[in-house]
């Protein structure tokens, strides 16, 4: 089979990539745009350090075809991160102390950016169900969820 030329909009730019069929998204954004903020878990969609957003939607992008983001706007943690400081949700997960090896942070955040843009005043329940594809070997989940709050919080105008 054939490469082909997929377009889609990556972290507000649009882009197009020549890929071989069935290449993922995981792939491509580490070895081909050298996006290396999402990483290389399980393979398999379980682990959620490749989470990325599509659309607004969090996704695992080591399952996904690229070419099933032609045409969609795709954003990674580096899309997320403002040229001057942190996001309000990366501050968060540094001023709880959210992070120990780092490895499933960024799905973390990303993940947490979705459920923040859908429901900026999420319950504790909520937070955790959000989170639940992805895993954390070192926190014990307890300051990430507590980082989510403090950003949603932040973001509304409550103070960390």
């Amino acid at each position: 089979m054939a490469s082909k030329i997929v377009s889609f909009k990556l972290n507000g730019r649009e882009v197009e990539v020549m890929v071989k069929p069935l290449t993922t998204l995981q792939a491509l954004l580490r070895e081909q745009l050298g996006l290396t903020a999402t990483k290389t878990g399980c393979k398999q969609g379980g682990c959620g350090s490749c989470t990325v957003l599509v659309n607004g939607e969090a996704m695992t992008s080591c399952l996904l075809p690229v070419e099933n983001v032609a045409g969609q706007d795709v954003t990674t943690l580096e899309g997320l991160t403002p040229l001057e400081g942190l996001h309000p949700i990366q501050a968060a997960f540094l001023d709880k102390f959210a992070v120990q090896c780092g490895y499933c942070t960024s799905g973390m955040i990303v993940a947490a950016k979705a459920l923040l843009d859908h429901n900026p005043h999420p319950s504790r329940e909520e937070i955790v169900e959000a989170l639940s594809g992805n895993i954390c070997r070192c926190t014990g989940y307890e300051p990430i969820i507590q980082a989510v709050q403090a950003a949603a919080d932040s973001m509304n105008g409550k103070g960390a």
